[in-house]
């Protein structure tokens, strides 16, 4: 068996399941494991922006060209794929910003002999993320492994949910996927903080990712605030952090006065709808219930103070 994965969280999913000596092919974004680092990379960006607010522009401009024959963010090398020959190509159509499209990879996938399995992973809710495991081992023959995979992780989700306090006032906590303009996270994100302890006034759980107003933000009076752009770390975060703490609207905001304010790794942490959702959900209980035992060892997490 033979894989490609163009999507760091499907191929987060093989490895925990067991199939990373199947891949043969990664994204420019598959960085974990570490030990997937030799792999040939098959993809890469066509926007080269260096800010947030240039990202946005470049990504709103390429996403509205309904001119353009290159409308996909990324790139893909089509005499490798054919090179490598792939059984199974993990890719997904949730997020045209996040990945390669859906459209793009089944097109080039056709001209390939012989033309290979295609799983689209298109997860909206931490059940989905579980149900991934099974449908990407049921692609790679893999079934008994998916299944205890799938089941030691929710025992670790529901390990931690023991710990959450279901009789203290649940605080508001507004989660911030993009700093300028501001995107409010959706998708999985909300029900993590909700199941952790959480409100999320903000978005729904289910909902995609949406802009908001520096007044809705202030306006939530969030208690907490976490701060995990997509795709960024946490260097990258604080190079643009003055973007928000300058703002004249920061002070106004309830966690900035009372000091819960907090950056999250989110090239590595909540963005990546995969296996490590859950350690983004043990960290939620312990930030929001005050449980440093959750806490997972080494999280890519920092205050602000």
């Amino acid at each position: 068996m033979r894989v490609v994965s163009l999507l760091p969280s499907a191929t987060e999913t093989l490895c925990a399941i067991g199939g990373e000596s199947m891949l043969v092919g990664r994204s420019h974004e598959c960085d974990y494991p570490t030990s997937l680092s030799h792999l040939p990379i098959l993809t890469g960006q066509r926007t080269h922006a260096t800010t947030s607010a240039e990202i946005d522009r470049q990504v709103k401009a390429s996403l509205s060209d309904e001119a353009s024959s290159e409308q996909s963010l990324y790139t893909l090398d089509t005499d490798l794929m054919k090179r490598l020959k792939p059984d199974v190509i993990l890719t997904q159509d949730l997020c045209d910003v996040c990945s390669i499209d859906l459209n793009t990879v089944r097109s080039i996938a056709r001209d390939l002999d012989p033309v290979p399995t295609i799983v689209s992973l298109n997860p909206m809710r931490m059940e989905d993320i579980y149900d991934d495991l099974l449908k990407v081992g049921q692609a790679v023959n893999l079934e008994t492994q998916a299944q205890k995979a799938m089941v030691d992780l929710r025992a670790r989700y529901w390990d931690a949910n023991d710990f959450v306090n279901p009789y203290v006032a649940n605080p508001e906590v507004a989660f911030l996927e993009w700093m300028d303009p501001l995107f409010i996270g959706g998708h999985w994100t909300p029900q993590l903080i909700e199941a952790a302890g959480g409100r999320h006034s903000l978005n729904q759980a289910g909902m995609k990712s949406k802009q908001v107003t520096p007044e809705d933000l202030v306006a939530s009076m969030p208690d907490k605030l976490v701060i995990c752009p997509c795709g960024y770390d946490l260097d990258a975060i604080r190079r643009e952090l003055d973007t928000l703490t300058h703002a004249k609207w920061w002070p106004m905001i309830p966690a900035v006065q009372e000091h819960q304010v907090v950056l999250v790794d989110g090239n590595q942490m909540f963005n990546r709808p995969g296996p490590r959702l859950v350690d983004a959900f043990c960290w939620l209980v312990s930030w929001i219930n005050d449980r440093d035992e959750v806490m997972p060892e080494g999280f890519p997490v920092e205050s602000l103070t």
